[in-house]
């Protein structure tokens, strides 16, 4: 007969607050490049449409990049949701902001 005590005492090698998946970082990083894309437009107002007319493949380059940030952002805080995803979209802002000043010559 075998003895089977080993294999009920062994402890599973997984910490039990490591995530499961990286996709509510790549949700907050798809929602955060979507408010960030607002902000010009509350600023603005709708004249920001003929500028993005010209310059949307700069900013379209900006979707799969917001994306990986709120994964490697949410990898990176483990299980505080709620500080990935203020530092994802701190961090998105930002991006969008420089590369939005940059292009208009500000």
């Amino acid at each position: 007969m075998q003895n089977v005590t080993p294999m009920l005492a062994r402890k599973d090698e997984r910490t039990p607050d490591e995530p499961r998946s990286s996709l509510p970082g790549g949700v907050i990083g798809f929602l955060s490049y979507w408010c960030a894309l607002a902000i010009p437009f509350l600023l603005y107002g709708s004249n920001t449409l003929f500028f993005f007319l010209y310059t949307w493949p700069f900013f379209l380059a900006l979707l799969p990049v917001s994306v990986l940030i709120g994964i490697v952002l949410s990898l990176t805080f483990r299980t505080h949701l709620f500080w990935s995803g203020i530092a994802t979209a701190m961090v998105v802002v930002c991006l969008f902001w420089l590369l939005f000043s940059f292009l208009s010559g500000w």
